[in-house]
C-alpha cells in the first residue's frame, strides 16, 4: 500500500503559518518528519479553493522537495499553481484530484496531467458525494473515459470513492459503498486502475482520542477490499502501527516482533 502522507493541509495550523511567513526551512522540517515516519508521498494543500496557491504552492513544493526524497501530491484547485508547481517536483507527481463537481477545473487538469506524466485523482462526486455504488461507478465511469481520452492510461489513474464523516447523514451507507466500489476496481476494470482513499474523512468532527481508532480501523477495513493507497496523518502512533500490520500481512515487509515493540 502507498502512504502518502496528509498533514500538509490547511488543518496543519504551523504549516499555514509557515507559508504564510514563506518559511522554507519550516516546511522543509515538517516535510522531514514525515518523510521519516514513512511517507511515500507527501500532499501539499495550501488552500481549500486554490486562492494564492499560485504562489505559495511552487514554494512549498520546493521546500519538500530540497527536504526529502518522496514523492509529491499535488492538492490544488488551482490549475495554473499545479501547473507552475509541476516542474519543482523531481518526478512526476500525483495530483488530487477532478470530479464531476468541477468540470472547469477538469479539462485543464487532465491536460496537464497528460502532458507531464503525472498521475491523477479521479473523485467520485458531484455537487454532493453520491450514496449508492451505482452512483458512485457512473461518475467513476465518465471520469476514466475523460482521462484516457487525455492520454492518460488507467495505469496513472486513482479513484477515490469519496468519504465523508461516518457521523453525517448516511454515513454508515457511504462506508459500504466505499468499500464495494474498491473492490469493483479491483476485480472488474481493465486494463487495472488504481485506488486511493483520505483515510480521516471518515472521522471529521470527532475528538481526537476517537479520530485515531476510528481512522485506523478504516484503513484496516478497506485494505481487506485491496485498496492501493491511503492518505493518512503519518505521525499517528495508531496509523503508523496499522500500516506496518498491512504491509506485513501483504508480504511487503518483513515482520519482525522487535518492529511491533514500537507501537506497544
Amino acid at each position: 500500500m502507498k502512504v502518502i502522507a496528509q498533514n500538509l493541509n490547511t488543518r496543519n495550523r504551523a504549516f499555514m503559518e509557515a507559508l504564510q511567513k514563506h518559511d522554507k526551512e519550516t516546511i522543509a522540517r515538517l516535510a522531514g518528519e514525515l518523510a521519516g515516519a514513512g511517507a511515500e508521498l507527501i500532499s501539499i494543500q495550501c488552500s481549500l479553493d486554490g486562492a494564492g496557491d499560485v504562489k505559495i504552492l511552487p514554494m512549498a513544493v520546493e521546500a519538500v522537495t530540497e527536504a526529502t526524497d518522496a514523492g509529491i501530491c499535488l492538492d490544488s484547485r488551482n490549475v495554473a499553481a499545479v501547473e507552475a508547481a509541476l516542474p519543482l517536483c523531481k518526478q512526476p507527481p500525483l495530483i488530487n484530484f477532478i470530479s464531476a463537481a468541477e468540470p472547469e477545473n477538469a479539462e485543464g487538469l487532465m491536460e496537464l496531467a497528460g502532458v507531464s506524466r503525472a498521475s491523477l485523482v479521479l473523485r467520485a462526486s458531484r455537487a454532493t458525494v453520491p450514496t449508492t455504488l451505482e452512483a458512485k461507478l457512473q461518475i467513476i465511469e465518465d471520469l476514466i473515459e475523460m482521462a484516457n481520452a487525455s492520454d492518460i492510461p488507467n495505469e496513472r489513474l486513482y479513484v477515490d470513492p469519496s468519504v465523508v464523516h461516518i457521523g453525517r447523514g448516511m454515513g454508515q451507507s457511504h462506508v459500504v459503498s466505499c468499500h464495494e466500489c474498491i473492490h469493483v476496481m479491483n476485480e472488474m476494470v481493465e486494463p487495472p486502475i488504481h485506488t486511493v482513499v483520505w483515510i480521516s474523512n471518515i472521522s471529521m468532527a470527532l475528538a481526537k482520542p476517537l479520530k485515531n481508532d476510528l481512522d485506523a480501523a478504516f484503513l484496516v477495513y478497506l485494505a481487506g477490499a485491496e485498496l492501493d493507497a491511503a492518505m493518512v496523518n503519518v505521525l499517528d502512533p495508531a496509523i503508523q502501527k496499522a500500516l506496518y500490520l498491512i504491509k506485513s500481512f501483504r508480504d511487503e515487509i518483513v515482520f519482525t516482533p522487535a518492529d511491533m515493540a514500537r507501537w506497544v
